[in-house]
């Protein structure tokens, strides 16, 4: 990236961290009692489930549905030299068995990635618990899992 562009990619992914950190505090998504309700399908014959969030995720689908739009008509993005594409593109094994992974710690705890870093400016309690337990869970994953190097050469097999 050159010096020209540094900057505004900087600042771009500022104001993109402060829109996210706003919208997790307003949409209560920090708030792990709120999730653990919205998640809690068998609450909704009593009347205790919270459908909520699902509007926190049907605006993410559309801003993402626009902005890939736009981004595909054009050569290069503003403040970067090249798009950032996925990888991987196909459903398999370590994929699966990460989305059942992240789905039960989420489960288990209301709190998400996202919200979590958003929440040290608040600091809970036990959060210092699920942040270690966070980070020694990514290492971990990352010995078990082979990196995408050497799983882009699996896949060339």
């Amino acid at each position: 990236m050159s010096q020209t562009t540094r900057l505004p990619y900087l600042a771009t992914a500022a104001l993109s961290g402060l829109l996210f950190g706003a919208g997790l505090y307003v949409s209560q998504m920090v708030d792990p009692l709120k999730v653990l309700r919205f998640l809690d399908f068998g609450a909704v014959s009593t009347g205790g489930w919270d459908p909520s969030l699902a509007f926190v995720i049907v605006a993410a689908i559309g801003v993402m549905f626009v902005a890939i739009r736009i981004g595909r008509k054009r050569q290069a993005p503003a403040f970067d030299t090249a798009f950032n594409e996925p990888e991987f593109r196909r459903i398999d094994t370590p994929l699966v068995a990460g989305s059942v992974l992240f789905g039960i710690g989420w489960g288990m705890s209301g709190i998400c990635p996202g919200p979590a870093i958003s929440l040290i400016a608040f600091w809970p309690p036990d959060l210092l618990i699920f942040l270690l337990a966070m980070f020694v869970g990514s290492y971990a994953g990352a010995l078990i899992i082979p990196s995408g190097r050497e799983r882009r050469l699996a896949v060339a097999r």
